[in-house]
Parts: structure tokens; C-alpha cells; sequence
């Protein structure tokens, strides 16, 4: 009976260890993104599915402006420009013109989630789903599952990994389609032209 209970203690002993050390991280990722509030950066999308033949890919640009939203635009084999902002998504035509997207709820909550993340807040994700982080400050890994069972039966997890910057997003379905993007060349945004401060919500 000692030994056991000594071996349910050290169990304890470990799983706070390591909770306070996921914590640690979490918050230092999170530091680490918040400040760069303004990022461009290309993409490659990869979105298979059990129901394609083989994986869709996609390839365009993203512009993420703290506190008012992200730019979307794909470039192949499409043209496409959506501008996520809030619980809003806009699809924009050549001349900025906004036009609501309908049924695209997932892709909104998934954004919500995302410019919460980034802009190193991350009280209302944390409600919404368990955070598992691990790695390092220089190379870590966060990984989303999400906490209430309706969500839970579609979406399996949402995976985010990188460095200085976001680098990957990773998401995993329950019906075993995923989507993968990749970031490179991220860097600070500078200055936003007309037409981006205008779908984000500017003047």
C-alpha cells in the first residue's frame, strides 16, 4: 500500500511538472507571436480527404493585421480573396468590394481561434479546447483538441508549430480529411494599401 501510494504521488509530481511546464511555453509562444502584430507571408495549402483521389493544393498569400483580421488570398490554380475579420468572412472582387460568405462557419471559428492565438490572447480558445504544447521557445508545437463533444465529433484537432513566427497549421477532421498549410518568407507587414486597410475594416 506504501508503494503504491508513493507511486500515485510521483504520477501527481510528474503531471503538475509537466502542466506548469506546458503553461510556461504556452505563454512564452504566445508572447513571442503577439509581438509582431502586422505579418505577411506566402502559403501552400494541402487539403486531402479519404474521398479525393489525391490532395488538393493551393497557394497564395496572407496578410494578419492584430486586433482587425486576416487577408486571405489564393493565387493557384484559383484567384481568391476572402478577408476574415471577426466572426465575419467576405469574399472581395477586384475592386475590394465585400460580399458575404454563407456557410463558412467553420472557417470563421477556426480564424477566430487563429487571430486569438496570434494576437496573444488566448482566454476564449482555452475555454473551447485542451492546449498540449511541447518543444522549445525556438521550435514548438501547440496542439488543439477541442473540448465540447459536438465540436469534438467533426474536428479531431487543430495543430499549430513554428518559431519566431507561426510556420504550420495543421487540421485534422474526424472523418479522416485533413488540411495542411505551410508559411514561408513571413516578415513584418510594413505599411497596408488602400484596398487591404478598406477589407479589414479601415478607412
Amino acid at each position: 500500500m506504501r508503494r503504491l501510494t508513493a507511486f500515485l504521488l510521483c504520477c501527481c509530481l510528474a503531471a503538475v511538472a509537466r502542466a506548469g511546464t506546458d503553461d510556461a511555453l504556452l505563454r512564452t509562444v504566445l508572447d513571442g507571436l503577439a509581438r509582431h502584430p502586422q505579418v505577411r507571408a506566402e502559403f501552400v495549402q494541402t487539403r486531402s480527404s479519404p474521398a479525393l483521389a489525391q490532395p488538393q493544393v493551393s497557394r497564395g498569400r496572407l496578410l494578419f493585421v492584430l486586433g482587425r483580421g486576416m487577408l486571405w488570398q489564393v493565387e493557384s490554380p484559383y484567384r481568391e480573396t476572402l478577408a476574415l475579420t471577426g466572426e465575419r468572412t467576405a469574399r472581395l472582387d477586384a475592386q475590394g468590394r465585400a460580399q458575404p460568405v454563407r456557410g463558412e462557419r467553420g472557417v470563421g471559428q477556426v480564424s477566430q481561434m487563429l487571430q486569438s492565438m496570434l494576437a496573444g490572447r488566448p482566454d476564449e480558445v482555452l475555454r473551447q479546447f485542451e492546449v498540449a504544447a511541447s518543444g522549445s521557445p525556438a521550435r514548438w508545437s501547440l496542439r488543439f483538441v477541442p473540448r465540447q463533444a459536438r465540436m469534438a465529433r467533426v474536428l479531431g484537432a487543430i495543430v499549430l508549430d513554428g518559431g519566431d513566427y507561426l510556420d504550420g497549421i495543421r487540421i485534422e477532421m474526424q472523418d479522416g480529411a485533413a488540411t495542411d498549410i505551410r508559411f514561408s518568407g513571413t516578415r513584418e507587414a510594413g505599411g497596408l494599401s488602400a484596398l487591404e486597410a478598406r477589407a479589414l475594416g479601415g478607412s
